[in-house]
């Protein structure tokens, strides 16, 4: 049985729901909250499953697995149907690429650590720390629509007729978006894509709202 260690309002914790619920693979899920306490991520337990104290981390049998692209890459390969990445090798990099503009280069920046350290150590309040996550969503995601344009293959994902590693790493990214009160109605290959996404049941459903765990 695979047992998942997430938050709800996580970006990371997102993408894990969402290929979890493409695959069809049955799991538990305990709650880290990233706030209670002081966060529950910073606990003796769960530094002792990831040192790096960040949401997701996976258990199977064993296995402890960190990092949400890692993860759903490991998904990917043990339940192979329906399949997040193609078999076309250039393809599988432009999607990989695709995914860490977001996941590497975006994501980060928004963390709940540098957000804390933004705060706690330069004294931002709340609308700095917005205007921070304005800036590099909009560039983050500026780059993922132009490189959306560039794509020949069609159909309503992000590079073809079915969803996959890209779309996973793109509709939390526009949830962020969102949250932090960044319009972004004029990259509308990337709103096409998203709302295209919420139409299928494995993106609605891994809707942060929807979690057990959710709160205002």
């Amino acid at each position: 049985m695979i047992h998942v260690h997430g938050y709800f309002r996580s970006s990371s914790a997102y993408r894990l729901r969402i290929a979890l619920n493409l695959k069809g693979v049955a799991h538990d899920f305990t709650s880290v909250h990233l706030r209670r306490g002081g966060g529950e991520h910073k606990s003796h337990a769960f530094r002792e499953l990831n040192p790096q104290k960040l949401v997701p981390a996976l258990e199977a049998d064993g296995l402890v697995l960190t990092q949400s692209l890692a993860i759903v890459e490991w998904l990917d390969e043990t339940y192979p149907d329906p399949a997040l990445l193609p078999a076309c090798k250039d393809l599988r990099a432009q999607i990989r690429a695709f995914a860490q503009v977001i996941a590497c280069d975006v994501h980060p920046l928004q963390n709940l650590r540098v957000l804390d350290y933004l705060e706690q150590n330069l004294g931002a309040d709340q609308a700095v720390k917005d205007a921070w996550c304005q800036c590099w969503i909009g560039d983050g995601l500026t780059a993922c629509e132009a490189l959306l344009a560039k794509q020949t293959h069609g159909g309503a994902f992000c590079f073809g007729d079915t969803p996959g590693l890209a779309d996973i790493c793109l509709v939390p990214q526009v949830f962020s978006a969102a949250r932090f009160k960044l319009g972004i109605s004029h990259l509308t290959r990337v709103n096409a894509v998203y709302d295209a996404c919420q139409a299928l049941p494995a993106f609605a459903d891994a809707a942060p709202g929807l979690q057990p765990d959710a709160e205002p």
